[in-house]
Order: structure tokens, then sequence, then C-alpha cells
């Protein structure tokens, strides 16, 4: 049972979260399995496919916590969307200029601080809804920080909003949540591709989640 628990988040993270909350409930409201799996305190990740932009908002409606997330500078412009992406915690990345090192001190800053984040392993929206090659980004993060990665996979978010399609509200959209992933079982340790191999065992983990039986038509 998801746990509504807005008077332990920010005022305005707070407000969002339950908006987003009715919004599923009401539009694509599908099945959610495995939050007995998600901390009750402390550090960690939640590594998740990504097919949406309903992704985000979804997920983290699930998440009876505050959660920090991604999202590229651009969005950053003069106006409330500034004042929004801000006041949620949302941590700016320059997708273009290859490693941004200011957005890797907030998340590392962040987790030191025993918050959570949301990430996406394949870096972009899937272009057709099948699981994508990951980035070594979430393999990084997670081998530099030791926390525990969460492996969650979406259903039904490519059908409902696509990368190129319209909004179809009423279009169930679930999320499955697996157990934790420890360090020893995501990070090989060293090697030259250690953050590369990090991020496909956790991206493995993903794929490996199903839909509870009885969803599955």
């Amino acid at each position: 049972m998801r746990r509504y628990t807005q008077g332990a988040m920010t005022p305005v993270y707070g407000f969002f979260h339950y908006l987003s909350v009715v919004v599923y409930d009401m539009f694509f409201r599908g099945e959610v399995a495995g939050l007995e799996n998600l901390p009750k305190s402390g550090a960690f990740l939640i590594a998740s496919n990504h097919a949406s932009h309903l992704d985000p908002p979804i997920v983290g409606s699930q998440v009876s916590r505050q959660m920090c997330f991604f999202a590229r500078k651009t969005l950053w412009k003069p106006g409330i969307a500034t004042w929004w992406l801000d006041t949620v915690g949302t941590i700016p990345v320059d997708r273009d200029g290859g490693a941004d090192v200011t957005a890797i001190k907030r998340v590392l800053r962040a987790l030191a601080e025993d918050k959570a984040l949301i990430l996406f392993p394949e870096g972009t929206r899937s272009p057709d809804g099948n699981l994508q090659t990951p980035k070594p980004g979430v393999g990084m993060i997670a081998c530099r920080t030791q926390v525990p990665v969460i492996p969650a996979r979406i259903f039904g978010s490519f059908e409902a909003f696509g990368r190129s399609g319209s909004l179809r509200p009423g279009t169930p959209v679930s999320v499955v949540f697996g157990r934790p992933l420890a360090a020893s079982e995501y990070d090989p340790g060293a090697g030259k591709e250690r953050y590369q191999q990090a991020s496909e065992r956790i991206m493995a983990a993903i794929a490996r989640l199903e839909l509870p039986a009885e969803t599955v038509v």
C-alpha cells in the first residue's frame, strides 16, 4: 500500500507529489508492486527504464519521501519553470557537454545527506519503448557512493505518452520495484570498464523485473 507522507516533504514538493498521485490514480493507474523494497531511511538510488516524460512523476508519486531528479539544463529559463525546478530540488545536467562535474558533485552531496535520487541508466527516452543499452553515468554514481540501488521497471508509459506519440489518458501504467542491489552486486570493483559494467548489471536487474502474474494479459 502506498504511504501518503507529504508532511515529511517541503511544501511545494509535497503539493506536487500529491498532485502526481491524483493524476496517476485518475488517468494512468496500473499495478504497483514491490513498494516494500524501498528503504525507509538513508540514501539510495532508484534506477528505472525510461520511455516517456511521464516516468519521473509516476515513479516519484509512488515513493513516500522527497526525491531528487535530473533535468537537462536547457529547461532552466527565466520564469516560473526555473523557480519550480529549483524549489523541488531538481539537479540540472548538461547532456551535451560531456561529464558535468557540477551535476555530479550535487548528486554526491545529496547522497551524502541521506537523500534519494531517481536516475535513468539509458540516459534518454527510448525511441520505441524497448530497453536500451545503458550509459556509464548511473554506474559511476553508484560505484562512487556505494549506496543501495533499487531497480524499477515501468510498463505502459510508452503507450501512454511515447516519444513521438500523443498523450493517451486512460492507458494503464504499472511500476515494479525490485529488491535493493548492494554495492557488491553491481560494482565490479576495478577495471577500465568499471562504471559501464556497473550500469549494465543495474540494467540487467531492471530487465528481469516482470509485472505481477495477475496483470499479464
